[in-house]
């Protein structure tokens, strides 16, 4: 075990899940993680999410296990609607092979942030403005956002997980462009205040129509959540106008009918909801020098994989490992870290394009396809459905791995 006054330090930008759960491990691991975070305080509430067995695997070695509680509905049933209300069964997302556990993002933040060792200093109001490495070390210059003060430090690694659009990204790898990804489709979730017309407590649904969805994902003790997706040939433009705003335009000029028009309604009057484009980050490599990038700042697969926060845990809970497996040489450590990580990432990335055709057809082609899939996926052809379009075999297998024992396997 590291004494007391060896002890290193690491800077973590970023207090979402993938970030706490670095500075949980990095604790694990004999460091001394200093947590910053460009909000004010911690962000609260939050999307659907499911979180899969390469998830869980980590959580619970990182001790953050309690406060997951599956949040599955015990006789969940899912509905395909159309925009008058007419309802028939449908496949949902937690009737997929793996096993999810469906939660809101702010069950993970939560029981992450508890397991987080009080000691941890949490700077709130903060940004990284300058990185500089040296041989042994980087340099870091934050700044708090409030008063415009800034403070230069050492720190022996610097772990940036502070989401898609992360600023030590751009300081240390270059600018956003050069490794996001586009998929051109835009994406509104939020959780509703209760249900839903013509749905009860429990019952999820789906409307798929040419280049635009709605999903409504059940839970057992709350209320919905709900998922506007949408396709766009104009990324910048969606965010010229309130997100309700622009749903109600994409989703006309026909009625929205009743489900849909509660949904937007609820939209109008919340300011707490995910509006974004849905896009990739695609890196050669995700660390340089001492720093490196954790979650989707790394490598968003998005939210049509279903796997960003497992792969979160996960990746962040194996750098710990590698750090505590390699004491002496943080360098060697990230690139055995990287070495097990990468394959499952760059799997799910590419698994995103049928996800995304499940979850929003990009045209009426894929619509029909996408409805032809999900009536044989409730007949005895399921299997066979499955594996076309790849929510069985390598999908299920990789959602449940357990990346610190694959990591015991390379090392053979």
């Amino acid at each position: 075990m590291t004494s007391p006054e060896d002890t290193r330090r690491a800077l973590v930008v970023g207090l979402g899940i993938s970030g706490i759960s670095s500075a949980i491990a990095l604790k694990k691991a004999g460091w001394t993680p200093v947590v910053i975070e460009k909000a004010p305080g911690r962000r609260r509430g939050g999307y659907f999410i499911g979180l899969f067995g390469v998830g869980r695997n980590a959580a619970q070695r990182l001790g953050i296990s309690h406060g997951l509680e599956d949040r599955t509905p015990a006789n969940r049933i899912t509905y395909q609607l159309d925009r008058k209300g007419t309802k028939r069964p449908a496949m949902g997302f937690s009737d997929q092979p793996g096993g999810p556990a469906l939660m809101v993002r702010g069950d993970v933040e939560q029981a992450a942030f508890a397991a987080l060792d009080p000691d941890v200093e949490i700077r709130y109001s903060t940004v990284p403005v300058v990185i500089h490495q040296h041989a042994r070390g980087v340099e870091v210059t934050t700044r708090n956002v409030v008063d415009g003060t800034e403070h230069t430090e050492r720190f022996e690694l610097v772990i940036g997980a502070d989401g898609l659009r992360s600023t030590v990204r751009k300081l240390v790898f270059g600018p956003d462009e050069d490794y996001l990804r586009r998929l051109n489709y835009m994406i509104a979730a939020y959780q509703l205040p209760g249900v839903l017309p013509g749905l009860a407590q429990g019952e999820g649904a789906t409307l798929a129509e040419p280049g635009r969805s709605f999903w409504l994902f059940p839970f057992a003790d709350q209320p919905p959540a709900v998922l506007f997706s949408y396709r766009t040939t104009d990324v910048d433009a969606e965010f010229a106008v309130p997100a309700a705003q622009r749903i109600r335009e994409v989703y006309g000029p026909e009625p929205l009918g009743p489900t849909l028009e509660q949904a937007v309604r609820f939209l109008e009057d919340t300011d707490q909801y995910l509006f974004d484009s849905v896009e990739q980050v695609h890196l050669d490599s995700w660390h340089r020098g001492r720093v490196v990038l954790v979650g989707d700042s790394a490598w968003c697969v998005t939210l049509y994989a279903g796997m960003g926060v497992s792969n979160g845990i996960a990746g962040a809970e194996l750098l710990g490992t590698m750090l505590t497996r390699y004491p002496e040489d943080p360098g060697r450590a990230l690139i055995e870290w990287e070495k097990t990580t990468r394959p499952y990432v760059e799997y799910f990335q590419a698994f995103a394009t049928r996800g995304r055709l499940l979850f929003t057809p990009a045209n009426r082609p894929e619509t029909v396809l996408r409805s032809a899939m999900l009536r044989l996926a409730r007949s005895p052809l399921a299997g066979t459905v499955q594996r076309l379009v790849g929510v069985n075999g390598k999908a299920f297998t990789m959602r449940n791995a357990d990346l610190e024992q694959a990591a015991r396997l390379i090392e053979r």
